[in-house]
């Protein structure tokens, strides 16, 4: 006797599709509500976030998140919250290049690429994730729709950037799996060498590796095709920033200082006209906004606008 989507935006979608089953009534009293997904958190949460947010917002054993304070993340000290977030960023790498190694292996590639394999990723670079089901709606392409400003962020060398994809495509989805093979061949592009990868065989633990090592996530659905989408708040839950479309859970999650929006609300006059302006706003955003806030470094060597970002991030999402 209940119907709900899963996000307020859902409920709005789901009371425009459906509105002719009740002529009588106004959209707005459409009895059509939303309860907005939600992850279990103690699955998506790393080991080391979980032992410090126990300690220091009063979690108990089992608590997180349940017993736990959420008000006291501001109480955590900078260093501890880098430190905690730098180990998880070394253990993505580690997994990532041994995942590579042995991709590699399988090939039948020389030691010499094995070598190189062995040597992706730079844990001091501002590091983007993206691992989903690759449907086509989720736009996994749309930050290589211009390779040269592509190639001018992640060859920077004040402030690097570089991008960890993962994921599969159903298997009747012949457009998701065109996709996977777009990102896959762009990693194996020498001028982008080292800086994108892409990791084969996505299951829930690279998942797991990655909601937890990246320092942002990136989301760029076609508004409003995402009824929810949950992997940002896996992510928030460790303390990375969402850099995602106004879609689904992000339209009530969002706000300037837990993250980034990529676009805005407003329908555009064409595709061509959504891409365009969805792609450069994440080309700025990264080269303007969030790269320069990740290498501004204090004399300790901590990004201190960027850690209270994280807190903030953690304290309301």
């Amino acid at each position: 006797a209940f119907l709900n989507g899963v996000s307020l935006l859902h409920r709005d979608v789901s009371r425009d599709m459906w509105c002719k089953l009740w002529p009588q009534l106004p959209r707005y009293e459409i009895p059509i509500e939303g309860v907005t997904n939600g992850v279990h958190t103690s699955s998506w949460i790393s080991h080391e976030h979980h032992q410090l947010y126990s300690r220091v917002l009063s979690g108990g054993s089992n608590g997180i998140p349940d017993s736990c304070d959420f008000a006291k993340v501001a109480d955590i000290d900078d260093k501890e919250l880098w430190d905690t977030h730098m180990v998880r960023k070394n253990k993505l790498v580690s997994l990532v290049r041994d995942r590579l190694r042995r991709q590699h292996q399988r090939l039948g590639s020389d030691r010499t690429v094995l070598e190189e394999a062995g040597k992706v990723l730079n844990p001091e670079y501002l590091t983007i994730g993206f691992a989903r089901r690759f449907a086509t709606y989720k736009r996994a392409t749309l930050f290589m729709r211009d390779l040269e400003r592509l190639l001018e962020l992640v060859t920077d060398e004040k402030i690097p950037v570089q991008f960890v994809f993962a994921g599969k495509a159903h298997q009747a989805d012949a457009h998701g799996k065109e996709f996977i093979k777009q990102v896959a061949r762009l990693s194996m592009d020498k001028r982008f060498k080292n800086r994108i990868i892409f990791v084969e065989d996505y299951n829930m633990n690279v998942a797991r590796y990655l909601v937890q090592g990246v320092d942002v996530w990136l989301n760029n659905p076609i508004r409003p095709l995402e009824a929810s989408g949950t992997s940002g708040m896996k992510a928030a839950a460790n303390g990375v920033m969402n850099l995602s479309v106004l879609d689904g859970w992000w339209v009530e999650g969002y706000s300037p200082e837990v993250g980034w929006a990529i676009g805005g609300v407003e329908p555009y006059n064409t595709e061509e006209e959504r891409d365009y302006v969805e792609a450069e706003s994440i080309y700025n955003l990264i080269r303007k906004v969030i790269a320069p806030l990740y290498y501004d470094r204090g004399a300790d060597g901590l990004p201190r606008g960027w850690i209270k970002m994280m807190k903030a991030c953690v304290q309301k999402l």
